[in-house]
């Protein structure tokens, strides 16, 4: 039996999985507000101890991986977002599970991907089908994450790397961006990285700029949705709808920016194995993906745009993604380190 977690700054998502023919089957999964516990062991004791948990844990979890936000560093890591600091042998001792690994949640992400089915996919550009190569993991979400995907090809697989390049500077392509950029300028008393523009809030201060900066129109319903509601999932829905011409706007400019980003990872990583769109965005504006702007902004790199065109995009539709894929690390590295592959005994 193998544990995973996908680790957030509001919530915990928590998993057993068991293996059936070499592929990953669910077992159990349960989702925590982070908010009510003082420790990620506290989360997990609570989660094993479920009566519903114990009656299907009829094996000892072997071993365990939760993919967290934020660099790791030798089984280390101090959440951002939380005040917890996790390590990877102090859980091991608490839970009592031989072989823990904690990684960057979009490292976790990169793993599932190997994992997913044609229909936890969704295919934006078909590019090169036939294509072998690194691919590049884009995920807008609370915020904006960003991973490598190296093709190994003596192994036969992809390797996951994480990065913090959403933090990176963004950089405007036309007049308005230029203009919204003066404007977040201000707004935040410097610098702008990719993730104030592509990431939730990222829709939320193009919102704004058009609101405020551009002096687009406001409706009355649509302050009062925003004052009651979650703000981004209005403005995405109103936005996907076509309801809201100022929202509709915001989406626009939100994919453009998107397909930009996703553009310049396609080149610096020649990710002929293609870009995947993560992350809890995507999956919800689809109709706008496939509109134009997010295409149009992700070929447009001039003489080079003749490989995009080669580049696959594909958008996962899977939210379990970083937890199957954690759960994929925990048992390829517990196998390594003990010799026994719980994937491969599961295969007649």
């Amino acid at each position: 039996m193998i544990l995973a977690g996908d680790v957030g700054g509001t919530k915990v998502d928590l998993a057993l999985y068991s293996f059936d023919g070499g592929k990953l089957t669910v077992v159990r999964t349960k989702k925590f507000p982070a908010s009510g516990y003082a420790s990620l062991q506290d989360v997990v004791l609570e989660f094993l101890k479920d009566p519903d948990v114990e009656r299907k844990v009829e094996e000892q979890v072997v071993a365990a991986c939760f993919g967290c936000p934020g660099p790791v560093k030798d089984g280390h890591l101090k959440l951002t977002n939380l005040p917890w600091e996790l390590d990877s042998r102090d859980l091991s001792k608490i839970l009592d599970i031989e072989h823990i690994f904690l990684i960057n949640d979009l490292e976790a992400n990169g793993y599932g991907i190997a994992e997913l089915g044609p229909e936890q996919v969704f295919e934006l550009e078909p590019g090169d089908k036939s294509a072998i190569g690194h691919r590049a993991l884009v995920s807008a979400g609370t915020g904006l994450g960003e991973a490598l995907l190296v093709w190994n090809a003596a192994a036969r697989r992809h390797v996951p790397l994480a990065s913090e390049g959403g933090h990176v500077d963004w950089a405007p392509r036309n007049p308005l961006e230029i203009e919204m950029l003066i404007w977040l300028q201000a707004k935040l008393k410097g610098r702008v990285s990719s993730e104030r523009v592509v990431s939730g809030l990222g829709l939320k201060n193009i919102y704004e700029f058009l609101r405020d900066g551009k002096k687009m129109e406001e409706p009355a319903w649509l302050r009062e949705r925003l004052e009651t509601e979650d703000p981004n999932f209005v403005i995405g829905t109103t936005g996907e709808d076509g309801s809201c011409e100022l929202t509709a706007k915001v989406l626009e400019m939100f994919t453009a920016a998107y397909g930009a980003e996703c553009g310049n990872m396609g080149l610096k990583l020649l990710a002929a194995g293609g870009v995947y769109l993560g992350g809890g965005i995507p999956p919800k504006i689809l109709k706008t993906l496939k509109s134009g702007p997010f295409r149009q902004a992700f070929l447009d790199k001039g003489r080079l745009s003749p490989l995009l065109h080669t580049i696959p995009v594909r958008v996962i539709l899977e939210e379990k993604c970083a937890l199957i894929g954690a759960a994929a690390y925990a048992e390829a590295r517990a196998a390594e380190l003990s010799g026994h592959s719980e994937r491969a005994a599961s295969t007649p």
